[in-house]
């Protein structure tokens, strides 16, 4: 996106080309009244646009070239730089009572990571907060979230509050990323065969398995992105629909580790195949519809990583040794965090064991996620 330099002057008056006209025709010998007599304008019409209460329309500005020998484009260009800048002084002023709105964002992280740039002045940082997120003021943010809510399906923590702020910036976040990766037309069918060899991408770093799952998805008509979390967000998925034909997995790498980082890209990816294009998932919801597609979600996510029946016989098969567990693994070929972390979750492994065998990640600001040495 465009950025506004740094040290850019807005001056806090601006001369009107008015000013310009009254020094051509002095140069040239003509009053105020020789000009309205020779343009068919009134006294008071010339005298206005002097004085910069009324605009040198482009029918003017053409009367000004043959009379003065002036081009029209340049009268045209001079009117239009005017008003411009007399749009951003009252900008400047308008949005300088808005700078608490900032308040409301946690702009240093979204430095930190690259997504907008610091500005000392807060009115440029409130402008560069506003370009980000593609609104023109504070007034219009309660309508575009309100909108982003009607589409946005996110797993939220329901233990923790959540920052509808930074919330809403991730989400942005993760839309602009969306944007730049070219994608076919979705195609189901696709999809779900990428899905099973994306299951052997699991074992790979993130160095190469972030490219390749964008590569696969994008080619199946999904962009997929990682975006880093900020403060509060407490997500770690969303799924929504960009177009009718380009759908979106945003990935937060939350937890850090290579269990949750693939369920939740599974997760999501489940509601993409198996749930409608404008709908709201939102985890622990009390609505029983939502709840439902969510446990779908869940069942699809925790299938693809480890079939039904495979699961089954791994179970049966206690206890449970690190020996076996990446046995069993290495037999599905997938990591054994996903393993040891399923184990987990269904009770079947204290979540005090076997963590060793989890890959844990971490950001690199510029190369996304990678492993942790």
């Amino acid at each position: 996106m465009g950025r506004p330099v740094k040290n850019e002057y807005l001056p806090d008056s601006v001369s009107p080309p008015g000013e310009t006209l009254l020094e051509t025709i002095g140069a040239l010998g003509m009053s105020q009244a020789d000009l309205a007599d020779r343009t068919g304008r009134s006294k008071k019409m010339i005298n206005e646009i002097i004085k910069g209460k009324a605009p040198i329309t482009a029918r003017m500005s053409l009367e000004l070239e043959r009379v003065l020998g002036v081009p029209a484009s340049f009268w045209n260009n001079r009117e239009r730089h005017y008003r411009e800048a007399l749009a951003r002084i009252e900008e400047q002023d308008r949005l300088q009572t808005q700078v608490k709105w900032l308040d409301s964002f946690p702009v240093n992280a979204m430095v930190k990571w690259g997504w907008i740039e610091k500005f000392k002045e807060k009115v440029l940082q409130l402008q560069e907060v506003l370009r980000f997120l593609g609104i023109a003021s504070p007034d219009q943010w309660s309508t575009v979230t309100e909108s982003l809510g009607r589409q946005v399906a996110f797993r939220k923590s329901e233990a923790f509050e959540v920052d509808n702020y930074a919330l809403i910036a991730w989400l942005r976040k993760g839309e602009l990323d969306a944007k730049q990766i070219h994608c076919e037309r979705y195609d189901e069918n696709m999809f779900r065969a990428t899905l099973k060899a994306i299951r052997i991408l699991t074992v790979k770093p993130p160095q190469v398995f972030q490219k390749k799952v964008t590569e696969m998805c994008s080619a199946c008509g999904v962009a997929v992105v990682f975006v880093p979390e900020l403060p509060k967000t407490r997500v770690s998925g969303a799924t929504r629909w960009l177009k009718p034909n380009k759908a979106l997995i945003q990935l937060s790498l939350r937890y850090k580790s290579d269990d949750h980082l693939w369920f939740s890209f599974f997760h999501e990816a489940g509601h993409i195949i198996k749930h409608g294009k404008k709908e709201i998932f939102i985890e622990g919801t009390s609505m029983e519809m939502a709840a439902k597609k969510e446990d779908e979600a869940n069942r699809f996510a925790a299938d693809c990583l480890i079939p039904p029946s495979e699961y089954k016989r791994m179970v049966g098969n206690s206890p449970y040794s690190k020996a076996k567990i990446k046995a069993f693994a290495r037999q599905l070929g997938i990591a054994p965090g996903i393993v040891v972390g399923r184990l987990q979750h269904d009770k079947y492994l204290p979540v005090t064991h076997c963590n060793d065998l989890k890959k844990r990640f971490e950001w690199a600001r510029s190369q996304g996620s990678r492993a942790r040495p």
